[in-house]
This record gives C-alpha cells, sequence and structure tokens, in this order.
C-alpha cells in the first residue's frame, strides 16, 4: 500500500522513484519488519507469558534438563513473525501482484493451523496438540487450492513445470492433477520439515533466514528476464516482487533470533515453523525451483527423514535407529550440548545453501 502511493507522486516528486527499485524496496521491508519485531516483541512475550502459566509443553522422553531449563518459556512467539512479515510485505510489495497474495494466503493458512496447535497444547498442557491427520487434511486442502490458482495464471510455456539443477534444459511437464499431487508434497513436506526442525533454542530460525534468503535472490533473477536468460532460468513474470516478502521474512527472522537465541524467551511454536516452512514451499513453486529447495532446505529434509526412518525401522524391528528423533535430539542424547548442536547445524544451513547457489550456474 506504502509503494502503490508513493509510486503516485512520483510524476511531482522524482526523487520517489527510487520506490520502483525492488533494491530498495526489500532493503526497507527488512528493515520495517524487523523494527516491528523489536516495538512488539517484549509486549507480546510478556503477554503471552501471563496466558501461558507452564509455557509450551515439554516432550517427557526428550533430554531431562529441557524439562528444568526451557519449562515455562512461552510458545506461540510465531505472531510475532507473522505480524511484522505480513504487514511489511503489504506496506512496501505491489499488492496488485497475484505472487504476493498467493504466498501470504499459504503462509497465513498455515499459520492459523499451527495457532490452533499451539493453543491446545497450551491450554491441555499437552505436547501433542492438534491432531496429525486433522493437520494433514487442512493443509492439502489449503495447498491445493493455491496449486490450482498458481497453475491457472501460469504461462503455458511455465505451466505445470518442474525443472531440475545441474542438468540444461532438464525438466518435465506436470498436468494440472499431478501438478496438484506435486505441489502438496512440496509445500507440506517442506512445512512439517520446518516444524521437525524447530526444536532447540534458534536451531529452525536461522535456516529459514538462510533459505528465504536464497529464494529472495533466485526469486529476484528468474523475475528478470535478462538474469534468467543468461542463467537459463525459466523467467516468470512478476515473481521478482517475491524479494520483498523474502526480504520481510529475513527481517522478521533475525529480529525474532534476538529473543529466541539461547536462552529462549519465546518459541516461534507451530505457528511460526509451519506457517514459515510453508512459504519457502510455495515460493519455490512459484519461481520452479522446487528440487533446489531439497538442497538448500536440507537441513529441513535431514531432520524429517530421521523422524521417518525412526519410525518405520521401529515399527518393523523394533529397533531405533537413532537415540532420539528428530535428528538433533540424537546428538544430545549422545552428549553434545545445545549451544554445540544449533551452530553445528547453522553451519551445514550455510553449506547446503551455497551448494543450492551453484545450481543456478552449474547446468
Amino acid at each position: 500500500m506504502l509503494y502503490l502511493f508513493l509510486s503516485s507522486l512520483i510524476e511531482e516528486y522524482s526523487f520517489l522513484n527510487i520506490v520502483r527499485y525492488l533494491s530498495f524496496r526489500s532493503v526497507a521491508a527488512f528493515i520495517t519488519s524487523l523494527i516491528i519485531v523489536f516495538i512488539f516483541s517484549p509486549k507480546i512475550i510478556n503477554w503471552l507469558k501471563s496466558k501461558q502459566n507452564e509455557g509450551q509443553p515439554i516432550r517427557l522422553d526428550g533430554p531431562k534438563w529441557h524439562l528444568e531449563i526451557k519449562r515455562g518459556t512461552p510458545t506461540m512467539g510465531g505472531v510475532i513473525i507473522l505480524g511484522a512479515l505480513v504487514l511489511s510485505s503489504v506496506l512496501w510489495a505491489d499488492i496488485n501482484n497475484v505472487y504476493i497474495w498467493i504466498v501470504l494466503y499459504i503462509t497465513f493458512a498455515f499459520g492459523a493451523i499451527g495457532f490452533f496447535d499451539d493453543y491446545l497444547k497450551v491450554s491441555k498442557n499437552n505436547h501433542r496438540g492438534l491432531s496429525g491427520k486433522i493437520k494433514i487434511f487442512f493443509q492439502l486442502l489449503i495447498v491445493t487450492l493455491a496449486s490450482i490458482w498458481i497453475y491457472s495464471i501460469s504461462p503455458e510455456n511455465v505451466r505445470g513445470v518442474v525443472a531440475f539443477p545441474f542438468v540444461k534444459d532438464s525438466f518435465i511437464y506436470l498436468n494440472i492433477f499431478f501438478y496438484c499431487i506435486f505441489a502438496c508434497l512440496v509445500v507440506v513436506g517442506s512445512s512439517n520439515a520446518v516444524n521437525l526442525t524447530d526444536g532447540l533454542d534458534g536451531l529452525a530460525i536461522v535456516p529459514i533466514i538462510i533459505a528465504i534468503s536464497v529464494f529472495g535472490l533466485i526469486a529476484y533473477l528468474v523475475g528478470n528476464v535478462i538474469f534468467s536468460n543468461y542463467l537459463n532460468l525459466h523467467y516468470i513474470e512478476g515473481s521478482g516482487e517475491l524479494v520483498i516478502f523474502c526480504a520481510s521474512l529475513a527481517g522478521a527472522g533475525i529480529g525474532f533470533l534476538w529473543y529466541n537465541a539461547p536462552p529462549a524467551s519465546v518459541f516461534m511454536g507451530d505457528t511460526g515453523s509451519l506457517s514459515a516452512g510453508a512459504a519457502l514451499g510455495v515460493i519455490s513453486i512459484i519461481i520452479k525451483h522446487e528440487i533446489v529447495l531439497a538442497i538448500v532446505g536440507g537441513l529441513f529434509v535431514l531432520e524429517a527423514v530421521s523422524v521417518i526412518v525412526q519410525v518405520f525401522s521401529f515399527k518393523l524391528t523394533g529397533k531405533r535407529i537413532f537415540r532420539m528423533a528428530p535428528l538433533h535430539h540424537h546428538f544430545e542424547k549422545k552428549g553434545w550440548s545445545e549451544s554445540t548442536v544449533v551452530i553445528r547445524f547453522w553451519i551445514i544451513a550455510v553449506i547446503l545453501a551455497l551448494i543450492g547457489l551453484a545450481t543456478l550456474k552449474l547446468r
């Protein structure tokens, strides 16, 4: 809204022409969301503490010190991220751009599911929350609607396209049925993988910031006809506007890290992790880099795979592969300190992000 308002004044005030540049607006969106988080976080955290006497319920089968140190820490901190993200995006993005509304729709809808899940956990003082089947049902419904939306507005040359990294001109076309299935796998998988990673102070938010920054850059390149042609990428007209959303999420994430850094004053909860993961997934679909998401977000993939392997192994053999799943708890059980696990996982996230960026040129 602010972007459109300032744009209307360019003829009278020529210096406002700067708002037409994505680079300027992305920086402005980043700073805006960061400031919003810093201003409102203390009040929201105090309010959450007043409403959550016991804080987020802690798994009884987890590391014993979690019960002592993390008890009483409020959850639902994702509302801080969501609020700053939505407000900053609406202020600085071109609200006539349909991709912005698709991503906001997915992010807010998954955030609502996460909020309800967090609410049930806190109100019932139980870490299980909303039924897994109910969560997946609504997630699939939400993504199906979004994928039909994306498919219908896509130009014919990129409609239903799934591109493969590292191989030049390697892609397949999916019809709307299989495209919806693929989109559901990407978005729902990404959302829940990020959710599984969110188990230690600061563990999930930094990889989220790293991944969304990478996809902000890719969105800019894909939305620019010159860069997309040079790098042999599918040109998606209008997708560059997603840089504003990505910058807003990165700014909100860094602001939230200030309060989520060990020892955390607040947890993002499912409200934040489900919505951030879904945002990554739907952006990757819009810009045709779904497979690259599996590389850039490889840490989230490892965490999700560790849970899947653990469940199947126990059901088939009665034995566990890991001392505890998700993977970060396995290393805690092995004696690694929380800070060691978190920092080493951050390093892995950076390395995977660099590999993901390399796919832009290695084709």
